[in-house]
């Protein structure tokens, strides 16, 4: 074999290590301009979204606390300093709002066109007592809007004029006072079953697909009361009897109604209805992002604002980050009265 030319060598190595460079340099090039399309792709996801009318499924009755204010306080998504696009109310009751809170996470879309209209306690309380699809990690919290106390009502024609007259009945008539909520660990329920645990009381719970019926049946007298949310009594507070107010201070809609607390009875602010919107898990984030922006300015709008209070809809209008703390903390609360409330 002959010596290796060392001229040869160089030459030969020369070319290898620029075509090593080269493709250095190519695979970088490669990875920064795919960098760029996904933050152009995301930029602009968020400039056009959304093109079409967006959809918000609410896991109650049409009129309703929930339906009703959720028509109200997303009137305004229409407008370009908004969304741009209207919402879409679509109802899925049952369950207490099981099935809607289900079909939101089972089929709801993740590109942002489905959005569900939350209540807590309510879907906290159930995924915590029943195997449900839905927890506080399977949705993306928005904003919240209001929070409504809930309310124990009785018919008009009630002999019941305070909350202690019903007490002393259903003591000597056990199991005969027949109660209506809007489901099953709603915050309804949890009124009820704080109430009859401080009073030392059995009454019978009759679970409803909603406030609407809910109330239909206080009204109509085919039970002897109801807890249901304060803007509903408010609005039908010419038919109904209002005895006391679950929260710790009176409320300004409803001045002259007690809380039970003020009559000595241990019944706290654990079923006060807060309400918001949240969209299933994967949606992507710069669509989050820029609706948790844009829905508390929404909320805050002076038209949405005076229709609220007109029609006795409590507001507390929170960030994400303020709900994402307030899904947390009422899970670990949840957890320890549910516990205590289910004794037998």
């Amino acid at each position: 074999m002959g010596a290796k030319d060392p001229g040869k060598t160089f030459i030969f190595k020369e070319k290898e290590e620029k075509m090593k460079k080269g493709r250095f340099f190519s695979l970088t090039t490669f990875v920064i301009v795919v960098g760029m399309v996904i933050l152009g792709v995301s930029s602009f996801c968020q400039a056009e979204y959304p093109k079409s009318p967006v959809s918000m499924v609410v896991a109650y009755s049409p009129g309703g606390a929930t339906d009703f204010q959720a028509r109200i306080v997303s009137m305004m998504a229409g407008e370009e300093k908004y969304l741009g696009q209207p919402i879409v109310i679509i109802n899925k009751p049952g369950a207490g709002g099981q099935v809607g809170w289900n079909w939101v996470i089972q089929k709801g879309t993740k590109d942002g066109y489905t959005m569900t209209a939350y209540n807590v306690p309510h879907f906290i309380a159930q995924s915590i007592v029943y195997k449900t699809k839905y927890d506080i990690n399977k949705f993306e919290p928005v904003a919240n809007w209001g929070a409504d106390p809930a309310v124990l009502i009785v018919p008009k024609d009630s002999p019941f004029n305070t909350a202690q007259d019903l007490i002393d009945y259903a003591k000597k008539n056990p199991g005969k006072v027949t109660v209506t909520g809007a489901g099953m660990y709603v915050g309804h329920h949890i009124a009820f079953l704080q109430f009859s645990k401080a009073a030392n009381i059995k009454m019978t719970y009759i679970p409803e697909k909603g406030g609407v019926p809910a109330m239909q049946s206080v009204v109509a007298a085919k039970v002897k009361a109801g807890f249901n949310n304060l803007s509903d009594a408010y609005r039908n507070k010419d038919r109904i009897k209002i005895l006391a107010v679950a929260d710790l201070e009176r409320h300004d809609f409803l001045p002259d109604v007690k809380t039970f607390k003020e009559m000595g009875i241990d019944v706290d602010d654990s079923s006060v209805n807060f309400r918001g919107v949240a969209f299933p898990k994967g949606v992507p984030q710069d669509i989050i992002t820029k609706c948790a922006d844009i829905f508390p300015k929404m909320f805050n709008d002076k038209k949405v604002l005076g229709k609220m209070k007109t029609s006795g809809s409590p507001v507390r209008v929170m960030t994400r980050d303020q709900v994402i703390k307030m899904f947390q903390e009422r899970e670990n609360y949840l957890k320890d009265l549910l516990k205590e409330l289910r004794k037998k």
